[in-house]
């Protein structure tokens, strides 16, 4: 049974003659008389009776009328949702984001993505690095935004820029006037960081080792919200990517670049490797880099 059949079958039912059935469908009688034999061929028996006068329906035909008519309108929504998604006229996406990029520059590329398709719904979900990557895995979500995972396995990776860890430091400490700081002048004040598995920790930890300094930590939190106000009331001093300078600005605290070492990992995208993404899920990755070309 095929909707060609039904659109057809419909078509005499509902005008009980063939003529003005090919008229409303634009067939001719031979291809519409095809299509009601293929139809009751494939069900197993009549559904119309005609003669040279007049068409009528045989019962098992009249209970086909409604079921005909539901399962048209089913397939006609359906091809008209499908088209919607398909020209970003209507869909949802799912987004998982690490905080320090959904509070900082998440909100500028979705106010791009709704101008271009306001029809679009984003769900957005605020989780620390290690729930985006989780999330992609299990197929939460379609796309997330994290530091470059250790191990890629089952997920791919767009780089959009590498971002810098940055010292964050009270505003009226005498830290604030250096223009650069250094790793080894930092670690002299009581240092306030993220609790484990952070990432942002397990990063600092690994690279600080590696350069034979010992992360020493006196208050540590699971929020960088936290982390800004510690230090913003004097408690201490912290290291965060550069995603959150605007943030702990904002707070009350000041950020200086920092060196020796200089710690930084690439930002990007992730999705499920080897999976096709929704139209909706693709416009999206694509307007994630364009406001954030300038801030790499």
């Amino acid at each position: 049974m095929t909707v060609k059949q039904l659109r057809a079958f419909l078509a005499v039912a509902q005008t009980l003659s063939f003529t003005r059935a090919c008229e409303r469908l634009h067939l001719s009688q031979p291809a519409l008389s095809l299509a009601i034999k293929g139809l009751e061929e494939s069900l197993g028996g009549p559904l119309l009776i005609r003669s040279t006068r007049s068409v009528r329906l045989t019962p098992e035909g009249e209970s086909l009328v409604p079921l005909a008519k539901r399962l048209l309108v089913e397939w006609d929504n359906t091809e008209e949702l499908l088209r919607q998604r398909f020209t970003l006229q209507l869909g949802r996406v799912a987004v998982a984001a690490m905080p320090a990029f959904a509070c900082n520059l998440l909100p500028a590329a979705l106010m791009a993505f709704r101008r271009r398709h306001p029809r679009i719904t984003v769900t957005v979900h605020d989780v620390i690095n290690e729930q985006v990557i989780e999330m992609v895995r299990r197929g939460q979500v379609e796309l997330g935004i994290a530091f470059a995972p250790e191990a890629e396995r089952g997920l791919a990776f767009t780089p959009l820029f590498e971002d810098r860890f940055v010292a964050v430091v009270p505003a009226d400490s005498p830290l604030a006037e250096a223009g650069t700081l250094r790793w080894a002048d930092l670690l002299a004040y009581n240092l306030i960081t993220l609790q484990r598995p952070s990432l942002v920790r397990l990063l600092l930890e690994s690279e600080l080792a590696a350069q034979g300094i010992e992360l020493a930590v006196t208050f540590e939190s699971h929020q960088l919200v936290t982390v800004g106000r510690m230090v913003a009331s004097g408690l201490g001093v912290s290291a965060v990517p550069a995603l959150c300078r605007e943030q702990m600005h904002e707070l009350g605290a000041r950020c200086l670049p920092l060196e020796a070492p200089v710690i930084s990992r690439p930002v990007g995208v992730l999705s499920p490797a080897g999976q096709e993404l929704s139209v909706a899920a693709q416009a999206l990755r694509e307007i994630l880099a364009e406001p954030l070309r300038d801030l790499a």
